[in-house]
């Protein structure tokens, strides 16, 4: 039970065909950096410390799906899935009937499935402004001005100060969401409505809705280009990481770090010692292990599990950069930069899977911030970034399954010997600190997800240690 008087239940709408996304399966079940849209909603409401029970509304072949979902992620809260209609106003219905074992203060979030980034925050504002009214709903601020237009021609502009724009969760009273439906169903349009809102205030006249701040981020997914903008979200949002994981938990674990000798990768070698990780480091120069030779990689993983202890992260760092014009590099530069910076991420990933899989582990890449966009004088290393990218999103999609996770890391320029000796001196204020590259990567390894494409940039420039170790 939620600290709250009443219970707090969130129902979830994933009814919806997602005919305007275009895609062959509905909107809410397609693949978000590793994970459907729908584990990410509902992670927000499971992890939520005031949300007692959960409810979702799907469509009738997608339950077994969402079964298996919830028993890999390990959804506590969820206590029904049930069928919706071909409405959002039917789905509703469903879900009010379902509900008819609650008492009817209960309090009721309803939300889109394909709101992936609702915060807690939001969640909690609208519980408590439940304590104050009947029914609420989730607005922005409008940044457009609303034009009314009747045919071709503008009939009014309202002005936009007092307009919002709605989002989900809307928040109600179960008494009330029920009687306000209850009020609206003889009508022979009642399901055009649009919205929960909507009904109250045609089913019950006079009502006061209070209005809870919600995101910008809070975007729903509905066109392809929705999709795409969620995939920036996550790579932007995913490097806050250290707000919620504890670098401590490295105490004990069995980290490989691929390149470890020199730059980042020495940088996470000494952190994940420093707090207590047993490490081992893997190059050229320092054993003779090189990424662009899968049998060395084997060989050494194979020495490094002979005392019968698993690896639990495995971590590729190793990396070449050749920086002159393309038709002046030497084919040579070109096939050692493919070499090691791609068939190297490919053959370390051949080679970690079967530890991986037996320690249920975790496999970083390294990209660079160069993935986004094809730089000039070192076209084939940002071309075999942007790969990596890619490579590291499917593989994590294909392991999911496994339970083995595979994230990637994405660092701005940062201070490392490579860069120096294509860029030379460089002010240093321009550049990132190798060690927090480190610690991002490392508390990367701890997460939960999968599938992160983690951008870390200069603004994240400070250190933060936990000495609790």
């Amino acid at each position: 039970m939620s600290k709250h008087s009443t219970k707090a239940v969130g129902v979830i709408l994933a009814a919806g065909d997602g005919t305007r996304f275009g895609a062959t399966i509905p909107k809410q079940f397609t693949k978000l950096a590793g994970r459907t849209v729908l584990e990410y909603t509902v992670d927000v409401f499971e992890t939520s410390s005031i949300i007692d029970d959960i409810i979702i509304v799907t469509k009738p072949d997608y339950i077994n799906l969402i079964r298996n979902i919830s028993q890999i992620r390990g959804w506590k809260k969820l206590k029904q899935i049930i069928v919706g209609g071909k409405s959002r106003i039917e789905s509703t219905q469903a879900a009010l009937k379902a509900m008819s074992i609650y008492q009817p203060d209960t309090k009721l979030l309803i939300h889109d499935a394909v709101r992936p980034f609702v915060t807690q925050k939001i969640l909690s504002e609208c519980l408590l402004a439940l304590d104050q009214f009947p029914a609420v709903d989730t607005v922005v601020p409008s940044a457009d001005t609303i034009v009314e237009v009747s045919g071709d021609l503008i009939s009014d502009i309202p002005d936009r100060s007092k307009l919002r724009r709605g989002q989900t969760p809307q928040g109600f009273r179960l008494g009330i969401l029920q009687t306000a439906y209850k009020n609206v169903t003889s009508r022979q349009n009642y399901k055009t409505f649009t919205c929960d809102c909507s009904v109250v205030l045609s089913g019950i006249p006079g009502i006061s809705i209070g209005a809870v701040n919600g995101s910008d981020s809070n975007i729903k997914i509905t066109t392809p280009i929705d999709l795409f903008l969620s995939e920036k979200l996550i790579q932007s949002g995913a490097t806050e990481v250290d707000s919620y994981v504890d670098i401590s938990h490295l105490r004990g674990k069995r980290i490989v770090v691929f390149g470890g000798r020199c730059g980042i990768g020495k940088s996470i070698c000494e952190m994940a010692k420093y707090y207590g990780a047993e490490v081992f480091s893997a190059s050229r120069s320092e054993n003779s292990v090189d990424v662009a030779d899968i049998n060395t990689i084997s060989i050494f993983l194979d020495h490094v599990t002979k005392d019968g202890n698993s690896i639990d992260i495995i971590i590729n760092t190793s990396a070449v950069m050749f920086r002159r014009p393309f038709s002046a590099t030497p084919i040579k530069q070109i096939k050692e930069m493919v070499a090691t910076n791609y068939f190297g991420v490919i053959n370390v990933a051949t080679a970690a899977r079967p530890y991986l899989l037996q320690s249920q582990g975790c496999l970083i890449n390294f990209s660079s911030s160069s993935y986004t966009r094809g730089r000039a004088f070192y076209a084939v290393y940002s071309s075999t970034k942007a790969a990596i990218v890619n490579f590291s999103q499917a593989l994590a999609e294909e392991w999911m399954t496994d339970g083995i996770k595979v994230q990637c890391i994405c660092p701005e320029r940062t201070q490392t010997p490579m860069r120096k000796n294509n860029f030379g001196d460089e002010e240093p204020s321009t550049l990132l600190n190798p060690d927090i590259v480190a610690q991002k990567t490392l508390q990367t390894a701890l997460c939960n997800e999968t599938g992160l494409i983690v951008d870390i940039k200069l603004s994240h420039n400070t250190l933060k240690f936990n000495n609790s170790i």
